[in-house]
């Protein structure tokens, strides 16, 4: 268990404990098993299958579990879910209903940070008429193994009548709108899935070195509070081609951010 993850979560802690990095580290050990659960119910779902894999069936297999210390409330946990949460995607909240002529989008998130995407949800269907669905990604390191054992198996039975679909492609399809994928990691985190995903794919994360602040200047800091996360929507519609790029840089002057900003990953 991982109990001081996340590079703003975990506040005070600075260059000591301010981890961005390490479920990435995690993902490159082949029979680690990767989850960064926001939710209790998910972290249930986990630790009941890392139990009965490791010792009821006697896998060779390990897991390494994010932990946060952020308080937050805890949702009841939907029906039929439990295999999505598992094999690591899932969706967790509708779109707002906001009628026909609504943008859609698609936030990805996990840990705590999904908390900032559900309140960007919000602030893009309250002052943009975006329409965005919220989906938990407990792991995006298994995402990407089930994607690259079907790339491996498609590439070995070419004369296949079917040819495979990963997990995350099927869940997260072409049509549906563009994709932000945001975590309190790396950006590498979720790029680990993006070459199975539309072109106009997101990744937010907290490239940089761990600083001591507030969580909310932390995460505007690294550019994953729920402002960045819109603005990053609207630019993806904007590449899309689903509104003009003159509507995304107004986006983002409105939300209060900076274009010129430092890049936290050079100071």
């Amino acid at each position: 268990m991982g109990a001081t993850a996340g590079r703003t979560t975990l506040t005070g802690e600075g260059l000591q404990h301010d981890d961005g990095h390490t479920q990435v580290l995690a993902s490159t050990v082949p029979n680690v098993q990767g989850y960064d659960p926001a939710f209790a119910y998910e972290l249930a779902a986990v630790i009941r299958d890392g139990i009965e894999r490791m010792y009821g069936k006697g896998e060779d297999i390990f897991y390494y579990i994010s932990l946060y210390n952020e308080n937050y409330p805890q949702p009841a946990k939907p029906d039929g879910i439990d295999a999505g949460i598992l094999r690591g995607l899932y969706r967790f909240a509708a779109a707002p209903g906001l009628g026909r002529g609504a943008h859609p989008a698609r936030l990805v998130s996990s840990g705590a940070i999904l908390n900032q995407a559900l309140a960007a949800r919000d602030l893009l269907a309250d002052k943009f008429g975006v329409a965005a669905e919220v989906f938990s990604a407990p792991s995006f390191p298994l995402l990407r193994r089930d994607a690259l054992e079907v790339e491996r198996w498609n590439r070995l039975h070419p004369d296949a009548r079917e040819q495979r679909v990963p997990y995350v492609s099927q869940v997260l399809p072409p049509d549906g709108g563009p994709i932000i994928a945001v975590s309190d990691w790396m950006k590498a985190m979720p790029d680990m899935v993006s070459r199975w995903l539309p072109p106009h794919y997101i990744g937010l994360g907290t490239d940089g070195f761990g600083r001591s602040d507030t969580r909310e200047n932390l995460r505007s800091l690294f550019e994953i509070d729920p402002s960045h996360i819109a603005a990053a929507t609207m630019v993806a519609l904007a590449r899309c081609g689903a509104l003009p790029a003159s509507k995304a840089a107004r986006a983002i002057k409105e939300l209060g951010i900076d274009p010129e900003k430092a890049d936290p990953l050079a100071v």
